[in-house]
């Protein structure tokens, strides 16, 4: 297969509850019949985001071109998992026209970069592009912004800040990486934020790439594929500062699952999650729900105060109505606190 037969590969990349899952949803559902493969990468041992977008339904994507590689990195287990399943994808049956990664948002994007290097794939697939997805309103609220007079400032608020936060460096990562960045949640800022907040990325990043605002993440497949970055073949250009480094940085988090019973109230357990949030050094907590008397599950996602729920589809015949959430904080989370205040 020559270079001009490459399928192209679209890495999502952002940081925990950016809006990644959802702006493949909508990508998903503007394909205009390309047929698209996803890879989920997900942080913790639940494949939430990979049974959402199971569930949407979508024809040109259907469940078996979906492919989980849950509790564990790809870019560290290159050999292991993400070679052998892309050759599993390029032998699929009827051929694909576009694969879709969608990245633990704590996964560092160039060492997944470099994996599309590997002999066995370098020369049937090629990087189309890094799509970096940024939350606006936590972004408008000074979270992971590249300012030293900032962390000077909350370092003095907090005496137990010695070194420059791994949420800050992964974020500066995510934007060195990426070909286009989508600014999401712009319905939550106000009127005057969203240029403001465009102008502030725009300052970070290469000169070539370009701030999308969006709502919901939706971004049409139309303005996301077709990049034709190569960007396998342009490391240089995407400083790291992990470059110099071999480990990684979701070394800094931790991730454990919570089961439990079905609940009476979706409102009282959003109650708890927030309270935990609030308690404790928690990043994101997202899962399914059984709650009594519905026969459809719930979908409980949230980072920071901020969270949501819905019933995304009916329980199916052979599976077990029972609740299960992940839970995704900074390294020391204390575990059984938080198992504690979530089966109270």
């Amino acid at each position: 297969m020559n270079n001009l037969q490459r399928i192209p590969a679209t890495v999502i990349t952002g940081f925990l509850g950016a809006g990644k899952t959802s702006m493949i949803r909508h990508l998903l559902q503007t394909a205009n019949g390309k047929r698209l493969a996803l890879i989920i990468n997900e942080f913790g041992d639940i494949g939430v985001d990979g049974n959402i977008l199971k569930a949407c339904g979508v024809e040109n994507c259907a469940e078996e071109d979906i492919v989980e590689l849950a509790n564990g990195c790809i870019c560290c287990t290159v050999a292991d998992d993400f070679v052998p399943t892309m050759e599993a994808l390029l032998a699929r049956p009827g051929g694909i026209d576009h694969i879709i990664i969608e990245t633990s948002g704590l996964a560092l994007p160039k060492p997944l970069l470099k994996a599309f290097n590997w002999p066995a794939i370098r020369t049937r697939i090629t990087v189309d592009g890094v799509v970096a997805v940024v939350d606006g309103p936590a972004f408008a609220d000074g979270l992971f912004a590249d300012d030293p007079e900032a962390v000077a400032a909350q370092r003095q608020a907090d005496e137990a800040l010695d070194h420059d936060s791994p949420l800050a460096e992964l974020f500066t990562d995510q934007l060195a990486c990426a070909d286009m960045v989508v600014m999401n949640k712009a319905d939550l800022l106000a009127e005057d934020q969203a240029p403001r907040i465009v102008a502030e990325l725009q300052a970070v990043l290469r000169q070539s790439i370009k701030v999308v605002p969006a709502s919901h993440g939706a971004i049409a497949a139309e303005t996301l594929l077709g990049l034709g970055a190569a960007a396998e073949n342009d490391l240089e250009n995407r400083p790291s500062v992990h470059d110099d480094e071999d480990d990684h940085e979701h070394d800094d988090f931790e991730s454990f699952a919570v089961h439990f019973g079905a609940v009476g109230s979706p409102e009282d357990l959003v109650a708890k999650l927030r309270a935990v949030s609030e308690t404790h050094d928690v990043l994101r907590m997202k899962g399914f729900i059984a709650v009594e008397g519905k026969d459809m599950r719930l979908l409980v996602q949230g980072v920071g105060d901020r969270y949501q729920h819905y019933f995304d589809r009916d329980w199916a015949a052979d599976e077990a109505r029972t609740s299960h959430l992940v839970v995704i904080g900074l390294h020391g989370l204390d575990e059984a606190a938080i198992r504690a205040m979530i089966l109270d």
